[in-house]
């Protein structure tokens, strides 16, 4: 089992509009085979699917989906459990989204200050 940490551990989610299921996989700490599981059992994941059936995530599918993996992996809950918690308003008050959506800005920011801090070229 995973330390309860370990979502703290999952890189940064990057500045894109959309993501495909291998990069959602790896930014998630899942596999893809996963990802298409909990899309069928959590009504909240329905990312865009484009030609040849391929499927597209955005920022809030990526951030929906570290939700469920912390709820599952880290805090114990079945997929029963976890989809009553999704769907009821405590999750919108859980601290745990917040505090990944802070780092996730702390980031941006730090690569926004390292290209502003980079020598000119004229």
């Amino acid at each position: 089992m995973l330390e309860p940490s370990h979502n703290n551990e999952l890189p940064a989610i990057p500045g894109k509009r959309y993501f495909t299921i291998g990069e959602v996989a790896d930014l998630c700490a899942v596999k893809a085979h996963v990802l298409r599981y909990w899309e069928q059992e959590f009504p909240q994941l329905s990312p865009v699917k484009r030609r040849g059936n391929r499927r597209y995530y955005q920022r809030a599918d990526v951030i929906t989906i570290r939700q469920i993996r912390s709820l599952l992996y880290d805090q114990g809950y079945t997929i029963g459990g976890a989809k009553q918690k999704l769907s009821s308003h405590e999750v919108k008050d859980d601290t745990s989204q917040y505090k990944q959506l802070i780092r996730q800005m702390i980031a941006e920011l730090e690569e926004v200050l390292d290209v502003l801090n980079a020598p000119i070229k004229s």
